[in-house]
């Protein structure tokens, strides 16, 4: 259900450090030496410095909007008024959890989640509800859940905030986590998703190409990509647990990676220090502010990004199943092992209010009788009971 992506925390520590490019620049028309074995230095221009430190006020502001939008999730629930079962009624009253067996990540139900703008496949298609693709980045499954990609935006985004200002890095924020979404629907069309894990693997995807595009610039460029491929295939290998959405995880990634391409680029060393050279000095010549592989890069992200979100939103109104067209995409999302069982599956047709629901696990079959209310969330639930 959530998009459960926790993040070890080595990218806080990665260290990318910028080469130190000495330059000898002449004097003009200055005075001329008194000794000819020793002329006078003329003063270099500054160091090359790629970015200027930024103050990080929106990846902390993030975090607290998600936290209120889970208080506010919690209260609309209200699992005292809505089951028999839920956790701490006693001490949170109203604010109480549902069961665990309905929500293991001490969270509101699913119904509730549906309610307030988790993505829900069938809303999106037959009701146009387009905006569910943003709206849920911003809400979490559970306690456990928002921690996890809370603290894992704070080590992630903060850094990223301060070398690039929020501004590239908002933008890069937000449209991560709709790329998650999208890719998300493609292929999980029997479960709601919730969560900023898509948005968040954007962050690691645009790190990478960050990397890439810019590489001229850094000194320990083999470390730190090594030391961040690591940290994206360990994070990326959650995603086969089992109730993960991986499919967000990807999707956010990849458009991540390639935003990272256009929204993170810096200007060539010989650029920036012909601006910032004292005046009365020669500095380094540069035609171009960017170098040519960048503008390539650039060009080809641009393109790849577009073309993507066209043709992915197309396919999602028209109701296009990914699956359909892939039979092995599933284990992208849960690889079944001896120690779990993948997300429950099971075929339904539905004639009014009945189900004829059967799990494609255990072969078992059975007739409902669906209640009012979200028809998605309890076709959920009624499978999980099927299928354990």
């Amino acid at each position: 259900m959530g998009r459960i992506s926790p993040y070890s925390s080595p990218e806080s520590e990665l260290e990318i450090k910028i080469q130190s490019r000495q330059s000898d620049p002449h004097p003009v028309g200055g005075p001329r030496p008194r000794h000819h074995n020793h002329p006078p230095r003329s003063p270099p221009p500054p160091p090359y410095q790629p970015f200027k430190k930024w103050f990080p006020w929106l990846v902390p502001n993030i975090v607290v909007i998600n936290i209120i939008l889970f208080v506010i999730a919690m209260y609309i629930n209200n699992c005292p008024d809505h089951s028999a079962k839920c956790i701490g009624t006693s001490t949170l009253g109203r604010f109480a959890f549902q069961s665990t067996k309905e929500n293991p990540l001490l969270g509101p139900s699913a119904a509730t989640l549906q309610k307030i703008g988790a993505l829900e496949v069938t809303e999106v298609v037959e009701h146009h509800e387009v905006w569910r693709l943003a709206s849920c980045m911003w809400l979490h499954a559970g306690v456990f859940h928002i921690i996890a990609n809370m603290l894992s935006l704070l080590f992630v985004g903060i850094r990223l905030e301060q070398e690039f200002g929020f501004v590239r890095i908002g933008l890069l924020y937000v449209i991560a986590g709709i790329g998650g979404s999208l890719s998300s629907s493609l292929f999980v069309r029997r479960t709601i998703s919730v969560g900023a894990s898509g948005a968040l693997f954007g962050l690691l995807g645009a790190m990478l190409s960050e990397l890439l595009v810019n590489w001229t610039i850094y000194e320990n460029k083999l470390q730190a990509l090594l030391t961040l491929l690591l940290i994206i295939i360990i994070n990326l290998s959650v995603g086969i647990l089992p109730h993960v959405d991986n499919f967000a995880h990807l999707g956010g990634f990849v458009t991540g990676f390639l935003l990272g391409f256009v929204l993170l680029i810096r200007p060539q060393y010989g650029w920036v220090s012909r601006r910032k050279v004292p005046a009365g000095y020669m500095a380094p010549s540069s035609k171009s502010k960017y170098k040519t592989y960048q503008y390539i890069m650039l060009t080809v992200a641009l393109i790849l990004l577009i073309s993507g979100f066209t043709v992915g939103l197309v396919l999602l109104l028209v109701g296009v199943d990914g699956n359909d067209h892939c039979s092995w995409c599933h284990y992208m999302s849960c690889v079944p092992t001896r120690f779990w069982n993948c997300e429950a599956r099971c075929s339904t047709s539905q004639e009014g209010n009945q189900v004829n629901m059967t799990c494609m696990q255990n072969h078992k079959s059975k007739l409902y009788i669906l209640g009012n209310g979200n028809s998605t969330a309890q076709i959920q639930k009624l499978c999980i009971d099927l299928c354990s």
